[in-house]
């Protein structure tokens, strides 16, 4: 009787766990947190679509000045262009990726500005996903602007003994993300198969 009850006991703790592990999935503990922090997100977004807007018109190296008699016109031969980045000729590839990344860093952060300010419903466990991975897209893609921008304004000598550090950032980084999106997907597929599960037959 006594191995039955702790074998009995066993398996309680179990399905508690798992019950447990289910609700987490589901969020049926906090199924409106996305709710209370919209202010907060939707002031993040805007200072990262600041941030990345400013960054685009005011590029890492600076931009070349007029000439000294006033003219801003662009002649034959003359790279950069008054007005035009700098690093975008010395260093075009990279001053390519720090473009690339904060153009995707702006878009995103401003699609999660319009996503919030436009009234539409969060209760949807689905556009709830959409967001979160907006977001992850958003803040990875500033890291990575972040990067590149100070790649092409450090001297050789310092980035090459920064290397190492970068990487084991980055790869931090890339296992936080990994965590969150798995997470939230597992949640989102909680969420279809409560809802396939739970739809009446006809």
């Amino acid at each position: 009787m006594n191995v039955e009850g702790e074998q009995r006991a066993e398996t309680k703790g179990w399905r508690k766990g798992l019950n447990k592990v289910g609700n987490w999935l589901a969020q049926k503990d906090n199924d409106n947190w996305l709710k209370d922090i919209r202010g907060n997100l939707s002031l993040v977004a805007t200072v990262i679509a600041t941030i990345t807007f400013q960054s685009a018109l005011n590029p890492p190296g600076g931009v070349r000045p007029p000439q000294e008699t006033g003219v801003v016109a662009c002649s034959e031969g003359m790279n950069p262009c008054p007005g035009e980045s700098v690093l975008a000729y010395s260093m075009a590839e990279d001053y390519r990726r720090f473009l690339i990344c904060n153009t995707i860093c702006f878009i995103s952060s401003s699609a999660v500005c319009l996503w919030l300010v436009s009234g539409l419903t969060l209760s949807n466990r689905f556009f709830n996903w959409l967001l979160s991975i907006g977001m992850c897209v958003t803040i990875s893609s500033l890291a990575l602007t972040y990067m590149y921008g100070a790649q092409m304004v450090t001297a050789n000598p310092v980035w090459t003994t920064s290397i190492s550090m970068f990487g084991i950032v980055i790869l931090v980084w890339l296992a936080l993300l990994g965590v969150v999106v798995v997470v939230h997907s597992l949640r989102l597929f909680v969420w279809i198969l409560a809802k396939l599960i739970g739809k009446p037959k006809q």
